[in-house]
């Protein structure tokens, strides 16, 4: 996270976002109901801080979270039980 995420006004604002929607949104559209836990900004926002402190939230589950920066970086996080990432796109697997 960058500088701007660890600012009290930034906290006050994710936990406002959250009272007023504690249901994760995407979760909600396919009908599904899941307890939001991140305030998450519906555009990115590149640290740029007139985006960061007036860009639109959405509160998210941390499942719908991790698949929405998954779609951003190209490549899942998620790790097999193997301890290795279980996409074939992620960078460790890619041959330099």
């Amino acid at each position: 996270m960058g500088r701007l995420h660890d600012k009290a006004a930034w906290r006050r604002r994710a936990r406002r976002q959250l009272q007023c929607e504690p249901l994760c949104a995407t979760c909600l559209s396919e009908g599904k109901i899941v307890a939001a836990r991140i305030a998450d900004h519906v555009e990115p926002h590149h640290d740029v801080p007139i985006k960061f402190w007036s860009g639109r939230l959405q509160s998210l589950c941390a499942h719908c979270h991790e698949s929405r920066k998954a779609f951003q970086r190209g490549y899942d996080n998620a790790i097999g039980p193997d301890g290795m990432p279980i996409d074939p796109r992620h960078p460790v697997y890619r041959i330099p």
